[in-house]
């Protein structure tokens, strides 16, 4: 595999990392909610997803659940019911902080992930969204090399793309933490509480209603 090929690829990887999407939503929602540590827990579970995903490439399962209906509609649902059902606590969990007038840094302590479950949240959004999967199968291939195994060149893509992830969405998260003063005044708070929970509701249900076409 060239240098070409690696930067070419990394290139690549960053621009879709960078594109908004579930990872980078939870990783804000989490920062918000537990300070800077959960933020980065929750982007080190995501880019564990992502190399879990790039090891199944590796070994052809991504391309066998890529051919398999039913099981690829299967990750779909299951990821689109994730997303919804984290959408819904995040309504139901502000509504109940608001009801019972809790000051905002009291809300977000009370909601605050442990660093283990913000990193299994994380870990569990990328691995429920067959996207990434379908990332390595349609994409990768175009920058390994020919007539060659493509286990190892898969596997070092794979280590790139997770690294890329990891270290975008830390500076996502960083960024966040540097904002949480202002991010947690309560007018502040509400607007990106509620736009956080419907974007994940949103996102399961179109997800959802993309699978069952």
């Amino acid at each position: 595999m060239t240098a070409a090929a690696i930067v070419g690829f990394s290139l690549f990887a960053l621009l879709v990392t960078m594109a908004p999407g579930p990872d980078t939503l939870l990783v804000l929602r989490n920062c918000l909610r537990g300070g800077r540590f959960s933020g980065v827990a929750t982007a080190l579970g995501a880019a564990g997803g992502s190399l879990a995903w790039a090891v199944a490439a590796a070994l052809g399962l991504a391309a066998a659940l890529q051919r398999w209906d039913a099981a690829l509609t299967a990750v779909r649902l299951a990821g689109a019911a994730y997303l919804i059902l984290l959408g819904v606590q995040g309504l139901w969990a502000h509504r109940r902080g608001t009801a019972q007038r809790l000051p905002v840094s009291e809300q977000a302590a009370t909601d605050a992930p442990t660093p283990g479950r913000a990193f299994r949240q994380g870990l569990l959004s990328c691995l429920l969204n067959p996207k990434v999967g379908l990332f390595f199968v349609a994409v990768v291939p175009q920058f390994l090399p020919d007539h060659h195994s493509t286990l190892v060149p898969t596997l070092v893509l794979g280590v790139i793309d997770a690294a890329i992830a990891a270290l975008w969405l830390m500076l996502v998260a960083t960024t966040a933490a540097r904002m949480l003063t202002w991010l947690r005044r309560p007018r502040v708070n509400t607007v990106l509480e509620r736009t956080a929970a419907g974007v994940l509701v949103a996102l399961g249900v179109g997800t959802a209603a993309e699978s069952v076409r």
